[in-house]
């Protein structure tokens, strides 16, 4: 086919580009490739990753998914001049079916940046994409739930949460963590992962600096004289003239500078490209990391010298945590020392909780929103993260990294008239504590050889009674905080193992493990101990094990380049959004409720009971009924619940956070319908009580979309943003999740505690401010 050809069949056989003038259909033609499929080719297989929207230029093809019993249902046919992939590419998910051609296909792929730049901002083709995910969605529903086709997806997809660095733009993703004696570096090409490079420069020694880079599986070590932040990209570069023209590359191949900032304080709850503010607030922040944030930022300030003209992104230890309850974050200290001088639980290593919980949803083949998972980062620095359905809930760390459990050098939580009791009677200052407690404390001061595990185990091998009490001391406070991190979640679905220590001691695993069986917690010791070197992980727990037990490889680096781009992706939808003229988001708030299954409607109204319509709700098909319950718990009781309709699979009862302590029960935040180990409670109604062992949760803020407004706001399902409410009092409210289905109508939900809190009433209106997570 021509490209005159090709250009007539858009404009005359499909649909979607009524009305685009000939010049923008030889644009879209021009950047797209048409291909050939045989018979029975898969086009696009479910869990495939949005690569292209598609035109059915010739042939025909079956849109199509393999149900639990094999069965292949159809779920839509496709004919010349239809178009499919829409779906991932609006949606953001993985492909939730397969496209199989039925005979010989052409097809006319469009990548997704041509989808974005030339077809997205046409309001007739926005118009026809809506209404075409909308028919879709609902085709698919018919036969399997949106969530059973999301975790096919899951479970097909070999990268289903994007952990590889791959790109649109071919180059370079420079990835720095600049220390007080060490700078460690990483070089990521965007297309071919086997020209990675790792390197470290420590100028720890006066004498001279030490540089070791890897490469290819091979490892060099060269010295050469001290050197400081202004000689940093020079040596980068001449360092790297030693491994060969393979990995040699220029500051012009540079797309993005990622920096790791360890503290982000309550500011920052992602990621962040670097802008002056940003700057700013970092330099401000260092009071709470004064040996660390001021050496961060000569880092960032001598990069964004030497790369001027590209995207420089800071990535917080502290900002994966900022999910943390008050309960969980607040110190017992005058509620006050919080509110003015920000003293409160911050937790830290937050870049590898965040990716141990997503490499290890993919390992297991579940979706992350289902998953409770305890992260152990045991090395230099060590933390336990507690993440519920994606969300970190509790973490070891505090304030600073020098709290939580033993580390080779730090001391971990002590009690704080230790601290006092050193000033008064030794006199010991400020300095002199902080060097006590981060640099000649935990497993280096119990055992009085070395903070490094293995010289440790050597050492309790041999007899060595120091050795043996701290090895014993370590093990036995990350078995006591994994069952604490069990308990404030109400169960575990997968425990996992990272950073140096956590990776390369088998008896550590073992010990932490040890007495948990009880708990779902079953390690298999052969395993465990024939682990070698893991490649990306291995399953270290025993066939019939209810708990995962898993050894995930942290590369800290490589994490720093994976959030840079996942943080510039963020930045460049959030200033398409702010390009357009604001469109306002309406707000409603939600007073407890109670949503019933037919069976307990039954039991509390009487057999046969329908329950009854009192006036309808914002979203389409639900209503508020005249039927009310009351909700007893272990403490106290609600009286007169109202009862929303219709009825559902399972019952659920939301209630906010100021009436969980007159019931007596403690519900986790979460999205509507996800109820697992949640806590349950009596319904009360007029004919009878129903306790339920589940289903009470404090609702997570959100916004409804329909697909046509998500299309508007450049958003997709399960996003998480910030929405500036305007006012008196103006406000942000971040960790709002964005949920996307054709029946939904434009709104954004907040709990009574939150209106009151922010003096919000239903009829007010938000604005998005920004993307907080994709």
């Amino acid at each position: 086919m021509t490209p005159a050809e090709l250009k007539q069949f858009l404009q005359n056989q499909v649909p979607l580009f009524a009305g685009f003038d000939a010049a923008a259909l030889d644009r879209i033609a021009g950047q797209s490739e048409l291909r050939t499929f045989e018979g029975s080719e898969a086009i696009i297989e479910c869990g495939d990753e949005g690569g292209f929207f598609g035109v059915l230029v010739s042939g025909h093809a079956q849109i199509s998914v393999t149900d639990s019993t094999g069965e292949r249902v159809v779920f839509c046919r496709l004919h010349e001049g239809d178009v499919f992939g829409e779906m991932s590419l609006l949606t953001g998910d993985r492909a939730v079916a397969d496209v199989i051609a039925g005979n010989r296909c052409f097809v006319l792929m469009i990548p997704p940046q041509a989808f974005n730049s030339l077809i997205l901002p046409d309001p007739h083709a926005v118009t026809f994409l809506s209404k075409l995910l909308a028919d879709r969605t609902r085709m698919q529903a018919i036969d399997l739930t949106s969530r059973q086709l999301h975790e096919q997806a899951v479970s097909q997809s070999a990268d289903p949460y994007q952990l590889s660095l791959r790109a649109d733009v071919a180059g370079k993703i420079l990835a720095l963590n600049v220390g007080l004696s060490q700078i460690r570096f990483g070089v990521y090409d965007t297309r071919d992962e086997n020209l990675d490079v790792h390197g470290v420069i420590d100028c720890s020694d006066s004498e001279q600096a030490h540089v070791t880079l890897t490469a290819g599986g091979a490892t060099t070590r060269r010295a050469r004289p001290v050197c400081n932040f202004d000689n940093l990209f020079p040596v980068i570069f001449e360092a790297m003239l030693s491994l060969g023209d393979r990995y040699l590359f220029t500051p012009y191949e540079v797309v993005a500078v990622g920096h790791r900032v360890v503290h982000g304080g309550s500011k920052f709850s992602s990621a962040t490209v670097i802008t002056p503010q940003v700057l700013t607030e970092i330099e401000t922040l260092s009071i709470y990391a004064p040996l660390h944030n001021p050496t961060n930022l000569n880092g960032i300030r001598r990069a964004m010298q030497f790369l001027p003209d590209v995207p420089h992104v800071a990535v917080f230890d502290t900002a994966f945590h900022q999910t943390l309850p008050p309960y969980a974050y607040l110190y017992g200290l005058p509620y006050d020392w919080y509110k003015k001088e920000g003293i409160r639980r911050y937790g830290f290593h937050g870049t590898a909780h965040r990716f141990v919980s997503l490499k290890a949803a993919e390992i297991v083949r579940r979706p992350l929103g289902e998953l409770e998972i305890i992260s152990c980062h045991l090395g230099s620095g060590a933390s336990i993260c507690a993440i519920d359905h994606g969300r970190s809930v509790d973490t070891t760390m505090g304030m600073t990294p020098s709290d939580g459990l033993i580390m080779p050098s730090r001391a971990g939580s002590i009690d704080p008239a230790v601290m006092t009791h050193l000033m008064r009677h030794y006199k010991m200052g400020p300095d002199e504590i902080e060097t006590l407690i981060n640099s000649q404390s935990g497993l280096k001061g119990i055992s009085g050889i070395s903070g490094d595990i293995h010289e440790i185990e050597a050492a309790a091998g041999a007899g060595h009674h120091r050795a043996l009490l701290a090895h014993k001391t370590f093990c036995y406070q990350i078995r006591k905080n994994i069952g604490a991190h069990v308990a404030a979640m109400g169960g575990v679905d997968v425990l996992a193992f990272t950073g140096e220590i956590g990776e390369t001691s088998p008896t550590v695993r073992s010990l932490a493990c040890q007495g948990l069986a009880y708990m779902g917690i079953k390690i298999d010791e052969e395993k465990n101990r024939q682990l070698g070197t893991t490649g990306t992980h291995a399953v270290i727990s025993t066939d019939d094990s209810p708990v995962k037990i898993l050894v995930i490889t942290n590369n800290d680096e490589r994490l720093l380049a994976w959030e840079t781009l996942r943080a510039i992706e963020r930045s460049e939808i959030t200033l398409a959004i702010k390009e357009q003229p604001e469109e306002p988001i309406p707000i409603e708030v939600s007073a407890h409720h109670v949503h019933l299954a037919q069976a307990d409607v039954d039991k509390l109204f009487g057999p046969g009971h329908q329950l009854t319509p009192e006036h309808e709700l914002s979203q389409p098909g639900q209503f508020a009924c005249k039927e009310k319950v009351n909700l007893i718990g272990p403490k106290g009781k609600i009286a007169d619940v109202r009862v929303l309709g219709p009825t559902r699979k399972e019952t659920q009862v939301e209630i906010a956070m100021t009436e969980q302590f007159k019931v007596g029960v403690q519900p986790p935040i979460r999205e509507s319908g996800d109820l697992a180990n949640t806590p349950g409670i009596v319904l009360e109604g007029p004919a009878g009580t129903v306790t339920i062992p589940r289903g009470v949760i404090c609702a997570q803020r959100h916004i409804h979309m329909s697909p046509d407004d998500a299309l508007r706001f450049r958003l997709r399902d399960k996003y998480v943003v910030q929405v500036r409410v305007a006012g008196d009092r103006e406000l942000i409210f971040g960790d709002v999740v964005v949920r996307v289905n054709p029946n939904y109508r434009l709104a954004m939900h907040i709990d009574t505690d939150e209106g009151n809190a922010a003096n919000i009433g239903t009829g007010m209106q938000g604005y998005i401010e920004q993307i907080q997570s994709r």
